[in-house]
């Protein structure tokens, strides 16, 4: 039925790719910053802030799964999607996961938060 209606919910592509593209621009200022760039400040502040506005986004994003869902399902006006409780559906989808998935997002959120907020408040304080 998902299929059907061209819905996934398998990993793509940018599971790799977008990490890996993160952490080579923040390698890269790390590195600026600690040969004294003068452009090192400003580009703390410009890629920390995005770290920090889309880690903002995938929390949303999880936070609002259920919601997100039930609207996509929603617009494919399809009887047998209206029938699929949702909520049920992404804790079952989470359940198939090992157990340490959840932790390993947990402590993910909590390192680029904190890592930003410690790199920001490095700039600011050296500035």
């Amino acid at each position: 039925m998902l299929e059907e209606n061209g819905l996934r919910f398998d990993a793509g592509g940018h599971e790799t790719w977008a990490p890996v593209a993160v952490a080579t621009v923040m390698t890269a200022v790390a590195a600026l910053n600690l040969a004294q760039s003068s452009w090192a400040p400003t580009l703390t502040w410009i890629f920390q802030i995005a770290v920090i506005l889309m880690n903002v986004l995938i929390v949303h994003s999880n936070l609002t799964a259920v919601r997100s869902v039930q609207t996509a399902f929603r617009r494919k006006n399809d009887p047998e999607l209206a029938r699929v409780d949702v909520a049920a559906f992404l804790r079952a989808a989470e359940r198939a996961f090992p157990s340490w998935v959840q932790l390993l997002q947990k402590a993910r959120h909590t390192v680029v938060f904190g890592a930003s907020a410690l790199a920001l408040t490095a700039v600011a304080l050296t500035g």
